[in-house]
């Protein structure tokens, strides 16, 4: 019966010997052959052709065992063990004609390379019964698929395309691959896994009408936003589904296997580069240490315990306010690292100072990266106070804790709208990173804050809104159509958190690259488009901008930036520090006034203490997008 293994076969030793038998037989074999073939034709000494087989023995079983080429698993073997395996024979065989010339006399050259080639070949006819039978094997224990199967369509006839059509068959039977389309000409008309090859991407429209495709599957996972964009165009010219193969990344990580689909995301149209981490001076500076993520349940702060989590870190201290937040992260790592890393929950609200420094005090981290704050620009507009108490007070309490509790290093998590802010968000965020900055002290803990600006995905993120609008059947509601910002990915900006974490010298703060601004009406039209509509079909419309917004941010202004880059998308600025008494003392100052009056004196306050220029000076230093939309928005 196909599958019926028997017992000793359960042993990987056994199964070795069972391979090293297996292919002695097929050396006799050769050997047979060749010697009752050629008897009648050439004098081959009996003694000589005995030595000459127990020689190839010998020599093939050293090689065999030392290689381990009798240990292969035949449903997985490509060439490259096929090569390795007939690389072994060839030795063997070499070897033995050398040793059998030396003891015997008769050798015979017609006599070894018709053995060689028959081994070769009977090597192969091995490899490939063993393959046929794994494949039958499979086969036979597959459940049926009774449903109706999903006709497809494959984009990509590469590496990816291969891969994705070769996994399917075998693990998603609910497909059913009509063909292929690839814009290499040269590949029209063959065949990939007896899957045929229809045509180019142009052709997708006409494709779909004619083999009434219901899903085209995208797998191109090197696949430009340019590409991808113009691709998505054609497809949504038709009623079928779209989707991409994963990235090796996402494979990697187990969040999706190779055969399985994700939707489009608009990160994939915005085209950013992942950041490489210097993964060396990264476990130096993390593995064996406690390490500490405030906001450890929100986007950024548990994006940065996952990555903190692959250094091997002795510690990992999730510090969050939210019950739920925490316990899904605590979960998730729980879950990935369970044994390898001692993770600790922990539920607290930064505002509470003794809390702060109890927590601190009892599990003394090396360093602390403070990622907890409230980000939401219109919300905190009409809850000034509350913010002033969770950005400013806040970090306050947790970073003198730090630093009462000597930690190594303390990084803040800041934003971009921290630069010149109009709004009580950005402000309070401006006056965080003047508590931090101002802590620093020869010998004591390393305060630094990082910048960034928008992150996608995130739940302060204007794409959450976007998706939610556009399932609601639209419209996609942009406040103003001249307002750009900067983006990055999750990932990205808590490796870069992390990165400039560890080049902290005292009271930097970092910048991070975010590339070119995007427009929001751009991001709104192909997230339209990404869900398979029309801009006829779903409307971008335009609201008018909130209170405390801008049309565009800045990372530095002109006396921050210092020019210097420490690392790949990570700039060093130096921004304005103030004694830590100086900025109390306007806060009390803001003790019993009106909501109104706080507001005004918190932003003009912020906005003073960051050395801005004259505006004339500040149009020069932008670029001419951000030059010409700064001009808008001064006549508006």
């Amino acid at each position: 019966m196909i599958g019926h293994k028997a017992a000793f076969l359960r042993y990987p030793l056994a199964r070795k010997w069972l391979g090293l038998i297996l292919d002695h037989l097929l050396l006799l074999f050769s050997w047979t052959v060749a010697y009752i073939f050629l008897r009648n034709l050439l004098f081959i000494p009996l003694p000589y052709a005995i030595l000459f087989l127990m020689s190839i023995w010998i020599s093939h079983s050293f090689v065999s065992l030392l290689t381990d080429t009798c240990a292969t698993i035949y449903r997985y073997t490509g060439i490259k063990e096929m090569i390795k395996v007939m690389g072994g024979f060839t030795l063997s065989i070499g070897v033995a004609a050398v040793l059998s010339a030396v003891f015997a006399t008769g050798a015979s050259f017609q006599f070894i390379l018709l053995v060689y080639l028959l081994s070769l070949l009977a090597t192969g006819g091995k490899f490939a019964f063993f393959k046929a039978l794994s494949e039958m094997d499979f086969l036979a224990k597959k459940q049926p698929f009774t449903a109706k199967k999903i006709r497809t369509l494959v984009v990509g006839a590469g590496d990816g395309g291969s891969l994705f059509i070769k996994n399917s068959q075998q693990h998603l039977p609910e497909l059913q691959l009509m063909g292929i389309v690839d814009d290499d000409s040269r590949k029209h008309h063959m065949r990939v896994f007896g899957v045929p090859i229809l045509g180019g991407t142009k052709d997708i429209p006409a494709l779909v009408a004619a083999q009434g495709i219901e899903q085209i599957t995208i797998a191109i996972p090197s696949l430009a936003p340019e590409n991808l964009e113009r691709i998505l165009d054609l497809c949504n010219k038709s009623q079928a589904k779209v989707n991409l193969m994963p990235s090796i990344e996402e494979v990697m990580s187990g969040k999706l296997s190779v055969q399985r689909f994700r939707d489009i995301d608009v990160v994939d149209l915005l085209g950013r580069d992942e950041v490489t981490l210097d993964t060396e001076q990264l476990a130096k500076e993390l593995s064996g240490k406690t390490l500490l993520v405030s906001g450890a349940g929100g986007s950024i702060g548990s994006e940065i315990c996952r990555i903190l989590s692959s250094f091997s870190p002795r510690q990992l201290i999730l510090l969050g306010h939210g019950e739920n937040s925490i316990y899904q992260i605590h979960r998730e790592l729980n879950k990935r690292y369970n044994g390898q890393i001692e993770l600790i929950p922990v539920i607290a609200d930064i505002k509470d100072r003794d809390r702060m420094f109890e927590i601190m005090s009892l599990y003394q981290p090396s360093i602390v990266y403070h990622a907890a704050a409230h980000k939401h620009v219109p919300m905190m507009e009409m809850n000034t106070a509350e913010a002033i108490k969770n950005n400013v007070y806040g970090t306050k309490n947790i970073a003198e804790a730090a630093k009462e509790a000597e930690v190594g290093s303390f990084i803040m998590v800041s934003t971009d709208k921290a630069v010149n802010p109009p709004n009580v968000m950005g402000a309070t965020k401006r006056l965080a990173e003047m508590i931090v900055t101002s802590l620093n002290e020869p010998g004591s803990t390393n305060f630094a804050a990082v910048r960034f600006g928008n992150v996608l995905g995130s739940r302060g993120s204007v794409v959450p809104l976007f998706k939610e609008q556009i399932q609601a059947g639209g419209p996609v509601t942009v406040t103003d159509f001249r307002m750009t910002r900067y983006f990055m990915t999750i990932p990205e900006a808590s490796r870069l958190v992390i990165q400039a974490g560890v080049l902290a010298r005292k009271g930097e703060i970092f910048v991070l690259d975010m590339g070119q601004p995007v427009k929001i009406v751009d991001l709104a039209r192909k997230m339209v488009q990404i869900s398979g509509y029309s801009e006829s079909e779903i409307k971008v419309i335009e609201t008018g901008i909130r209170p405390g917004e801008k049309l565009y941010e800045e990372l530095l202004i002109a006396s921050e930036n210092t020019g210097e880059k420490v690392f790949d998308k990570i700039f060093v600025g130096k921004a304005v520090q103030k004694p830590l008494e100086e900025i109390m003392s306007f806060l009390g100052t803001l003790t019993g006034e009106d909501e109104k009056k706080i507001r005004n004196q918190l932003i003009t306050y912020a906005r003073l203490h960051q050395q801005q220029e004259p505006e004339e000076q500040r149009l020069q230093i932008q670029p001419p997008e951000r030059a010409v939309a700064m001009g808008k928005e001064q006549m508006a």
